[in-house]
């Protein structure tokens, strides 16, 4: 769990790459409770990592706004209303049965892998718009999109905001990256207090014990991102979160 946040602090990424696993596999938490876990502590690992790049000036609040929103409206339908009502089975048949944990960790687990790809293939520079005007219906609808993503696999889509806000605002990548944390903790947060607090019994101790150590990790690896490059460690754990959401299909599918 410490690892986990050391690597957002240093990568600003991989927020729920182990939260989820350490959740379900280690402290065998429902899937469906370890969703909404995973939004309280990766919204507030998010919130802290994004208070340094709010220091720095590397956060575009009015980007954030645009498309942040959205995808608080989202995460929230989908805790809301959606996650609860999944069904055990989605589908039975003598021959094939999906539950819902298969679904959401199905899920995940691709999420993971792609999120892995992202870290470890070499960076082509990604052209911001010439264009500052950006689509505003698009941009609602990737922010209902991303968030929808976020409530229904407790995932925060760092991956998938950041290049979004390139593309779509011409932010810088510091800029974006900051703007992505910033965006996941409100998102994340909201979430979890208006889709989750309300739906489910929620161990505070237990919770907050995991927080703290999530943002212990947190500070060190702000700490770090002074004095290490990041470039290897970011491959390294790329490999090593592809390998994870290969075995955790193994084990929901296979084995």
């Amino acid at each position: 769990m410490l690892f986990r946040s050391i690597s957002l602090g240093l990568l600003g990424s991989g927020g729920s790459a182990l939260t989820m696993p350490v959740l379900i596999y280690i402290f065998k938490i429902n899937e469906k409770l370890a969703t909404a876990y995973s939004l309280f502590i990766v919204g507030s690992s998010a919130l802290l990592a994004s208070y340094r790049y709010g220091l720095k000036k590397l956060i575009n609040y009015k980007v954030a706004t645009y498309f942040g929103l959205p995808s608080v409206i989202g995460v929230v339908l989908v805790r809301y209303y959606l996650v609860q009502e999944i069904p055990e089975n989605i589908i039975s048949f003598d021959y094939l049965t999906i539950t819902s944990r298969n679904l959401i960790l199905g899920l995940f687990s691709i999420l993971m892998i792609i999120a892995g790809y992202q870290m470890i293939k070499k960076k082509k520079h990604i052209k911001k718009r010439v264009n500052k005007k950006f689509n505003a219906s698009l941009a609602v609808l990737e922010g209902i999109a991303v968030g929808s993503l976020t409530g229904l696999v407790g995932a925060g889509g760092g991956f998938l905001i950041v290049p979004s806000l390139i593309l779509l605002y011409g932010l810088k990548m510091k800029v974006a990256i900051g703007t992505s944390l910033f965006i996941i903790s409100f998102k994340s947060l909201l979430g979890f207090f208006i889709g989750d607090v309300q739906k489910n019994l929620i161990d505070w101790e237990f919770l907050g014990a995991f927080s703290f150590i999530a943002l212990l990790g947190i500070i060190i690896g702000l700490t770090l991102s002074q004095h290490i490059k990041t470039k290897l460690l970011k491959k390294g754990f790329g490999f090593f979160v592809i390998g994870l959401g290969i075995i955790m299909i193994s084990l929901e599918f296979i084995i």
